[in-house]
């Protein structure tokens, strides 16, 4: 048993880049990616502000360099994810299929699959147009995993917004358990009719930018995007002398099951989560020296959340903020691109702005950053991510 799980590569896509190094342009100049609806078809295309990504599926066809033949068989949820796992496979050094007898594994979670595909046809009942065999939700994982050559092992979770973590917290248990020696986790989702729809029914979207934390938050944008990283024994990586960016200390998941969308106003399970992820990690409170918070901009999450933190740190809250500022709330995908941006804080000493923050919420009396900060060592963050029903997980990077 391996306990050491190395973070050996990263990938990622959303509304503020197409690559990592444009994501972390634009989380540096503080650039957000949430504007008006450009791609998706709706009869609220004037309505609302999303993280929508700046390409269309013919573009990312052509960035991946998709044949016109083959486009048919790809929805948006499939090239996403071969963008971002694609570039985190080549990031850890490895080409596809070329795993020199690796045992290596690919994990995607997503709640929408292939959605954003099939509900364009659901009328028209257009059988011949791909949509049934894009439809479910572990199409895109399928494909990209037979296109990237990975055989030991692939699986799609679905756990609404904590999707992603509970991919990745999947992943490390495969190595410590001795199944796999390396193994691409993440997640992705696509904004869809569907979707925008079902959250505009709970009417907790912002028209405007959300602003995560504020006083006078209205509610989330939802974005679409996509976060891989590739983890990895100890043992593997120093076997082919593989580049670490930080190693992944301490995961956790916990349900409080106090309503089916609402986070419990007391933060019990987002304070379980916490707790037991850095009982893992071996760390203290004070040791932790960035969160990056859930903070979807509603209400009842950033309220939850933050009853939760202040309970768990006390008096000694470290500096906090929420990247969906930068790409809306990209679901299933939010917890894998919210894990990049984790690893790059640490690699890059970086603590992210909290954009549109004006004034603490009045029961909390806590502030995110407001500014960029770049001039201070980050050897450990936490990062969030909390679903529906509960769903409360936790990831701890640590250099």
């Amino acid at each position: 048993m391996d306990n050491k799980i190395l973070v050996t590569g990263i990938g990622v896509i959303s509304a503020i880049g197409n690559s990592v190094s444009e994501n972390l342009s634009s989380l540096r100049s503080a650039k957000s990616g949430i504007g008006p609806i450009r791609y998706l078809e709706t009869v609220h295309k004037n309505d609302f502000m999303v993280g929508e990504l700046q390409l269309s599926n013919d573009d990312l066809c052509d960035l991946l360099e998709i044949a016109a033949k083959d486009k048919i068989k790809h929805s948006r949820t499939s090239l996403m994810t071969l963008a971002a796992a694609g570039e985190a496979l080549l990031d850890c050094g490895l080409a596809k299929g070329e795993f020199e007898g690796r045992r290596v594994g690919f994990i995607s979670a997503t709640t929408v699959g292939g959605m954003d595909k099939s509900e364009n046809h659901y009328h028209s009942r257009d059988l011949a147009s791909g949509f049934v065999r894009t439809h479910s939700t572990g199409d895109s994982g399928e494909r990209v995993a037979e296109y990237l050559g990975v055989d030991s092992y692939h699986t799609t979770l679905s756990t609404a917004c904590s999707s992603a973590a509970n991919a990745i917290m999947h992943g490390a248990r495969l190595i410590n358990h001795g199944k796999l020696d390396m193994v691409l986790v993440g997640g992705v989702d696509p904004l869809s009719r569907f979707t925008l729809n079902g959250f505009n029914s709970l009417m907790i979207l912002d028209r405007e930018w959300c602003s995560p934390f504020d006083e006078n938050r209205r509610g989330l944008n939802l974005g679409e995007g996509a976060g891989f990283v590739m983890l990895e024994s100890a043992s593997s990586a120093e076997r082919r002398g593989a580049q670490v960016y930080c190693r992944l200390a301490g995961y956790a998941n916990a349900n409080d099951a106090y309503h089916q969308t609402a986070s419990s106003p007391d933060g019990d399970g987002a304070v379980r989560s916490m707790e037991k992820a850095l009982i893992m990690s071996g760390l203290k409170p004070s040791e932790i020296d960035y969160i990056n918070v859930h903070g979807t901009g509603t209400s009842n999450n950033d309220l939850s959340e933050g009853v939760a933190l202040k309970r768990f740190f006390g008096d000694q809250l470290p500096p906090f903020s929420s990247t969906k500022s930068f790409t809306g709330h990209t679901l299933g995908a939010s917890a894998g691109i919210e894990a990049v941006f984790s690893i790059l804080a640490i690699k890059q000493g970086l603590i992210y702005p909290n954009l549109n923050f004006r004034k603490a919420i009045q029961e909390l009396g806590i502030s995110p950053a407001e500014k960029l900060i770049s001039d201070r060592t980050v050897n450990n963050v936490l990062s969030n991510s909390f679903g529906f029903g509960g769903n409360n997980s936790t990831l701890i990077f640590s250099k």
